[in-house]
């Protein structure tokens, strides 16, 4: 199996810096305020953004401890693809330059998890 070491510690560091600042600064709080509960998920909204969160993180230290990997990204993929049907999609393809808040950057993250899952490819041993 190849190792997935660099992008493991890569998704962490972006799943960590997504997450935990916005456990102290009220971002949290907001985007499960401002945000879910409008959108209909009151009053669960902000237990929903915590959920959320602590997932990210939860994956964070699993995949810097290599364990539960797949499980993991399913989980975090479930909620990136969330995040593009309900956040991103309307507003395009670009995060930055072209757009703003677009679907490019949890395209990319959904690869990249897809990638640490399956380092060999979807298909396995497969003889020609």
């Amino acid at each position: 199996m190849k190792s997935t070491l660099i992008l493991r510690i890569a998704v962490a560091i972006v799943l960590i810096m997504h997450s935990v600042p916005g456990m102290f600064n009220n971002g949290v709080n907001d985007f499960g305020n401002f945000y879910l509960n409008t959108i209909g998920f009151a009053p669960f909204g902000v237990a929903i953004a915590w959920l959320i969160k602590l997932s990210h993180l939860a994956t964070a230290i699993l995949f810097l401890g290599n364990k539960y990997i797949k499980p993991a990204s399913i989980v975090t993929i479930f909620i990136l693809i969330l995040g593009i049907i309900m956040v991103h999609f309307k507003e395009g393809w670009f995060v930055v330059g072209g757009g703003r808040n677009g679907v490019e950057f949890n395209f990319l993250l959904i690869c990249v998890l897809l990638a640490i899952m399956f380092p060999d490819g979807f298909i396995n041993n497969v003889k020609e």
